[in-house]
């Protein structure tokens, strides 16, 4: 899930990376193949288990299986306290950035955010498919043995008057509330991407920002700036340590798809003998929005790598499916196998990747949740979205802006 709403990198013009990235050359890496290699590790304290399976409303029926979807569970606490709940069924996003909850999932006490007028502070967040709202508050933010201390979070807010609803410059244009477990299809989102914050610079300084509001009455929320350090922030950034970036593993999935898949958040980038980057290739974002450049079928696009979209998304000749409620997916009449040129920057190595594109209406069909080869139109203009189909197989590194690893200072992506 990437948010429509571009951010800005407050310090990308003065990032500098180490010779050891500039140097590394390109590399082809095929659907089951990965520069980073080696076991998916079941245990460590920098290790979070992540599982693809068929969501939490999958008891309702295959109309509800939300295939492709990766989820883990998080602990939060009262800031300060031993007050605390595991929430299971959050959505692994890294094409976002901070710890999103639906409120009726937290049945603890968190203390929301007020500006220097004890106005609450809600935020708005737009994704490609809908718009989340609600008050940041404050909490404890625990994942394996990782601890995050008071780090702004936003409260997805339920339609029932416990906060003011979402002003009209959130809400119009930007597709359904997704503020039930029915219509976000998790308990949360853990956006854990490149960035710090989910704004950043921008917010702070404009006030029509489009994503913080303070709220002077149960329904009047108006515009206002928001400091940095208050912003709905990526929780790694704020760990003691294993805190410049983190790695996605997922095992490879046969075509076809399987029905689930266990694979693991490591923390941290070189801080450990389970997270070293080993031969993988960084790529640098070309822009303040963390995008990357992309190469297909000779012609050039942005792009961006998203586990928290379900397929690759992106603008091909394919035939989309004739079912209505698969009209957004491609479905080729035989499996297709295709290739992109992805690079940052000019001056930086660039990767081959290749992927395959099958049926999209068969895939569905199969009821297998862990898809490797669903593919569909791009929902972000001409994008390329790189969703969780190109995790699978792949040792997957995302370096946070700021943060010092062994391939020079973050952002940048690496496998």
């Amino acid at each position: 899930m990437k948010s429509m709403i571009a951010r800005t990198l407050s310090v990308i013009s003065g990032m500098v990376l180490a010779s050891m990235l500039a140097a590394c050359g390109g590399a082809s890496i095929g659907a089951g193949g990965s520069t980073g290699g080696g076991t998916i590790p079941s245990s460590g304290s920098n290790v979070q288990a992540i599982s693809v399976n068929l969501g939490p409303n999958s008891n309702l029926g295959p109309e509800y299986y939300y295939q492709n979807g990766v989820f883990t569970s998080v602990e939060v606490c009262t800031p300060g306290t031993t007050i605390c709940q595991t929430i299971d069924n959050i959505l692994v996003d890294t094409g976002s950035y901070g710890l999103r909850l639906l409120g009726s999932a937290v049945n603890i006490s968190l203390p929301t955010q007020t500006n220097a007028g004890a106005n609450p502070i809600g935020e708005c967040t737009v994704f490609a498919d809908g718009y989340v709202w609600g008050p940041v508050a404050a909490a404890d933010v625990l994942i394996a043995d990782e601890t995050a201390s008071s780090v702004p979070i936003q409260l997805i807010s339920a339609d029932d008057n416990s906060f003011p609803p979402a002003p009209s410059s959130c809400s119009e244009g930007a597709g359904q509330n997704e503020n039930t477990l029915a219509t976000l299809d998790a308990n949360g989102i853990l956006g854990i991407g490149v960035l710090e914050q989910d704004c950043g610079a921008e917010c702070s300084t404009e006030v029509n920002n489009d994503f913080y509001y303070q709220c002077s009455s149960s329904t009047q929320c108006i515009p206002t700036t928001e400091p940095l350090s208050a912003q709905v922030t990526n929780p790694v950034t704020l760990f003691a340590s294993d805190n410049n970036g983190v790695e996605i593993q997922l095992p490879e999935i046969a075509s076809g798809g399987a029905a689930t898949a266990t694979g693991a958040i490591i923390f941290g980038i070189g801080t450990r003998s389970n997270n070293a980057l080993g031969s993988a290739t960084a790529l640098k974002p070309i822009d303040d929005a963390g995008d990357i450049s992309v190469m297909y079928n000779g012609a050039s696009s942005d792009g961006f790598i998203d586990s928290g979209s379900n397929a690759l998304y992106f603008s091909a000749n394919f035939p989309t499916c004739s079912q209505a409620e698969y009209s957004d997916f491609y479905c080729p009449t035989s499996t297709q196998n295709e290739s992109v040129q992805v690079s940052g920057p000019s001056n930086q190595p660039s990767v081959t990747v290749t992927f395959s594109v099958a049926n999209a209406a068969t895939l569905f069909g199969s009821g297998n949740a862990a898809l490797d080869d669903l593919a569909g139109t791009s929902v972000e203009g001409d994008y390329f979205d790189f969703g969780l189909p190109f995790f699978y197989g792949r040792n997957v590194f995302f370096a946070i802006e700021n943060k010092s690893t062994p391939a020079g200072v973050g952002p940048y992506y690496a496998f």
